[in-house]
């Protein structure tokens, strides 16, 4: 914090066990990122090279080297990870994950349909490895889960070795614990937390009335996923009260209402 100011929430400390801001980087060039380390670092947790930009990502150990000289995991998004598995590449997918010393992947299955015991199988043999996020819910909109079924399919993943879960809502944040205008499913999400720890589920919410909500709903420390790296600095101001959408959500009766003489 630059300057002082009381009755500010807490805030959970890096390295974070809950409280994560996950960012999509789509591309950035190493310029880019140096900037946005400069001034975002502290509130960095993970950093997903968003769907299958990793292959194709000039100068890709060096930017994964430079998040990591700022103590933050990158992994390769999920449809890479699934690219892999339909051409029955699993073992090169480990080798590739080896040989850029990753320690964090994403296992998913929103692209294509992978048995969920052979995806619990994959999950099962990487924890071994690495740290495992597993994803939850379809890519494809027409394609909706009872809450029930994310429950279980949830509940199977953690017991299989994924330290978090992530609830799916694609890049646009329209699509999983979402309707397609970007409203969350508001029965669905607490009927999940009825059932699945709040602080091993990572909510995918691009979009700043999502990241309100799930603020509202689970406070400052919630696990946010899928964030644009310029919206860190909004996100982490908004975590504290520092933006209308919550600046009176975290202040207790006495600042609400100071004393007069």
């Amino acid at each position: 914090m630059n300057f002082p100011l009381n009755n500010l929430p807490h805030r959970t400390q890096q390295p974070r066990k809950h409280g994560l801001t996950m960012v999509m980087d789509k591309g950035m060039g190493m310029d880019d990122v140096r900037n946005f380390m400069s001034v975002a670092a502290p509130y960095v947790d993970l950093v997903k090279l968003g769907f299958g930009t990793a292959m194709v990502t000039g100068s890709l150990r060096e930017k994964i080297e430079l998040y990591r000289s700022h103590n933050i995991p990158v992994y390769f998004g999920g449809t890479l990870f699934e690219a892999f598995i339909i051409r029955n590449q699993f073992d090169d997918y480990v080798r590739v994950i080896e040989d850029y010393k990753l320690t964090h992947v994403e296992v998913s299955d929103g692209s294509i349909i992978i048995p969920h015991a052979e995806k619990c199988g994959y999950i099962e043999k990487l924890a071994k490895k690495v740290t495992v996020l597993s994803e939850v819910g379809s890519k494809d909109e027409t394609n909706i889960m009872p809450p029930y079924k994310w429950i279980e399919l949830m509940r199977a993943e953690l017991e299989a070795g994924s330290s978090y879960v992530i609830a799916e809502a694609r890049e646009a944040g329209n699509v999983g614990i979402y309707r397609g205008t970007g409203e969350v499913r508001q029965g669905l999400v607490q009927e999940i937390l009825t059932q699945i720890p709040a602080e091993k589920i990572i909510w995918e919410a691009p979009q700043k009335s999502q990241q309100v909500y799930f603020m509202e709903l689970l406070g400052q420390n919630v696990n946010l996923g899928n964030l644009a790296p310029a919206e860190v600095i909004p996100l982490e101001a908004m975590r504290i009260g520092l933006r209308g959408d919550t600046f009176h959500l975290y202040l207790n009766d006495q600042v609400k209402t100071p004393a007069h003489d």
